[in-house]
């Protein structure tokens, strides 16, 4: 999970919050996936393969349902996905205008590809600013997607979703997404959560998944933290997040699932944050 990548040194943020990735540090990161083998895919061909690594098995109940009955139009996402190399997803979410010009020319240098979520009230013809910082046009997507980069929503406006209702949730949701779809002339299916995800508040997360089902999505990436595997539900999937402070040994243990056991004090902040949140 990147965001920036940028030699902003974030003054004042704690390594866990920092969001800015240097050029340098990138290109490494990514020198170093290619040297244990990985190769850097978009979120639709890392969820074929962990299709393909499970038999072909649906990720979800409903998947499976609807494949037995013949009208799953995700069908064709479980399909047997032979990549070289061992795939690693890359994700970057809010759509800054530095993926452009210091992410993907490292990425095309190693043949890799990525998914990218857009905050679509701060994608425009003109160029507009999100957190300060550069966001990409239109036409500047579109010729990015037409090099193989995918791209997905991140909502409209970028919100605290537990802050809104239902409606509006589900208008950031389906506005967004169809805007994509209207810009870059093909469906899109897939969503990353803004700020924290609300696993501590199973009632809303559980109205969010279906309203996410219902909106025309197919997976939903978060912010917890871990590895995807095989099985895992493509609605509500886990990410490493990547940054400066990510050395050549930490990211490596986070490869290698020495960085899971941070989902556990991740999840327990986020109880007590939710318990204290219902009790005032």
């Amino acid at each position: 999970m990147y965001h920036s990548i940028s030699d902003d040194p974030e003054p004042g943020v704690r390594p866990y919050y920092k969001v800015c990735t240097p050029s340098r540090r990138f290109a490494e990161q990514m020198q170093w996936l290619a040297d244990a083998g990985f190769r850097g895919v978009t979120l639709s061909e890392g969820l074929e393969a962990l299709a393909d690594s499970a038999n072909l098995q649906p990720a979800s109940q409903e998947a499976a349902e609807l494949t037995e009955r013949g009208n799953n139009p995700s069908a064709t996402s479980v399909t047997s996905c032979k990549l070289p190399g061992r795939p690693a997803v890359i994700t970057f979410d809010d759509g800054f205008r530095d993926f452009q010009t210091a992410a993907y020319p490292v990425l095309k240098q190693h043949g890799f590809s990525a998914t990218m979520y857009l905050p679509t009230a701060f994608i425009a013809d003109e160029r507009k600013s999100f957190r300060s910082r550069e966001c990409l046009t239109w036409s500047e997507v579109k010729e990015l997607s037409q090099a193989g980069i995918e791209f997905g929503s991140h909502t409209v406006n970028h919100p605290e979703l537990e802050n809104l209702s239902w409606p509006e949730i589900e208008n950031e949701l389906r506005a967004s997404k169809s805007m994509i779809e209207e810009r870059l002339g093909c469906r899109i299916h897939s969503y990353a959560y803004p700020y924290a995800f609300p696993q501590a508040a199973p009632r809303f997360a559980k109205r969010f998944r279906d309203v996410l089902v219902g909106s025309g999505y197919e997976s939903c990436v978060t912010t917890q933290i871990g590895r995807a595997r095989a099985g895992e539900d493509s609605l509500q999937l886990p990410r490493l997040p990547a940054s400066s402070e990510d050395d050549r040994p930490l990211f490596e243990a986070k490869l290698g699932g020495a960085y899971d056991w941070v989902a556990v004090p991740q999840a327990c902040k986020k109880d007590v944050h939710h318990w204290f949140r219902q009790s005032s």
